[in-house]
């Protein structure tokens, strides 16, 4: 049978990644988490409907819509990353970071599509520091408004994203006092991304927690939505670091920006032209160079999906009692487009997929920026 996702360049897999081994990562962020007001583990839920469509054993949602009421997993690093580069040891409390900030104020930095922006604009306001966020053209005003909302001043870019990561940087460079913490990393600029991978750790130690209390073990798949690939980047790190733990890990990202499938395919890092798409927090044209090496070597399979796609899994999600954006949505498109159709009897198979297997779907943002789900 005809595999037109594999036909279409939308599909990669190496079945061989399992094998793939690193270090495990430490347990400084998931201390400094649980010590930020408001803070408590996301949901994860079970959706057993789903379950039947993919024909599996049982289907989780771990539902990032709750995250310290910004609505996405991506407070989560860009808090760690904030805290170690305001205290390079130990593990600050919110007020050893607010005493820091009055003694040695610094202006914090970044580019983003959205969530990213916006929860540094809300670390800013919880420690007292200004913020300045470069947001891509195309940006929707409810996008800006929204990390505006927290405190930050917000410059639209005439580009794409990835212009508006130079821009961030050369306007951090341009005078002392001012300090990027960008989500994607490129030679040279690697020590603050890493931070922020290192931060998405408590994400995934607070699904394993919740996976042992549901009495579901470990997952055989994991899915995660892809932009620069930081989070997918976690995923790999913290289940290849695990001697008890190899489930298949399947990144997703838009067919209108596929710079991870891309560079897999080709076996280097490429830089791709991207559209707009529904899925604007993963609209990226080029890999994070740190999560590159990571990815190549530790991820199972990739495939981009449609921008309706997404949107439809947006509706699918809000009937399992998930209210996702098609960004987050977007793993259960991958899921759909990977598992069911036409070839999908070798892709479970490269997968590890049987009836009885257990997934763990990231659903990494709310409706945030107010996207409609179209059907």
């Amino acid at each position: 049978m005809r595999d037109s996702l594999t036909e279409a360049g939308h599909w990669y897999s190496r079945p061989s990644a399992r094998d793939w081994r690193c270090e495990p990562p430490g347990e400084g962020p998931s201390l400094f988490h649980s010590g930020l007001p408001g803070y408590e583990p996301t949901e994860l839920v079970e959706a057993p409907e789903l379950a039947g469509e993919l024909g599996v054993g049982r289907v989780f949602f771990k539902d990032e819509s709750g995250r310290l009421g910004l609505a996405a997993f991506k407070v989560l690093g860009a808090s760690w990353a904030v805290a170690r580069l305001l205290v390079s040891e130990g593990t600050p409390s919110v007020e050893d970071l607010r005493r820091i900030a009055v003694e040695s104020p610094v202006e914090l930095v970044t580019a983003t599509g959205g969530n990213h922006g916006r929860a540094l604009a809300f670390l800013g306001r919880l420690l007292g520091l200004p913020v300045r966020v470069f947001v891509p053209d195309g940006t929707t005003a409810s996008t800006v408004a929204v990390i505006a909302g927290e405190g930050a001043m917000v410059t639209e870019a005439t580009g794409s994203y990835d212009h508006a990561v130079t821009l961030a940087a050369s306007y951090t460079t341009a005078l002392a006092g001012r300090l990027l913490v960008q989500d994607t990393a490129w030679p040279g600029y690697e020590r603050v991304p890493g931070l922020i991978v290192d931060g998405y750790e408590t994400l995934l130690r607070e699904v394993d927690t919740q996976l042992t209390g549901l009495g579901a073990g470990r997952p055989d798949l994991v899915v995660v939505p892809v932009g620069v690939g930081s989070l997918a980047q976690a995923v790999v790190i913290h289940y290849r670091s695990s001697p008890a733990a190899r489930p298949s890990v399947l990144a997703v990202e838009p067919v209108a920006a596929p710079c991870l499938i891309a560079s897999l395919l080709a076996g280097w890092l490429r830089t791709v032209p991207t559209e707009p798409t529904v899925m604007a927090g993963l609209n990226c044209g080029t890999v994070s160079s740190l999560a590159w090496p990571v990815l190549e070597a530790g991820l199972d399979a990739a495939v981009a999906v449609q921008d309706e796609a997404a949107s439809q899994a947006v509706i699918g999600l809000s009937r399992a009692g998930v209210q996702a954006g098609p960004s987050g949505a977007a793993s259960l498109a991958g899921a759909r487009a990977a598992l069911t159709g036409a070839g999908s009897a070798g892709r479970r198979a490269g997968l590890g997929v049987t009836g009885s297997s257990v997934l763990v779907l990231l659903s990494t943002e709310g409706n945030v920026f107010g996207e409609e789900a179209s059907g």
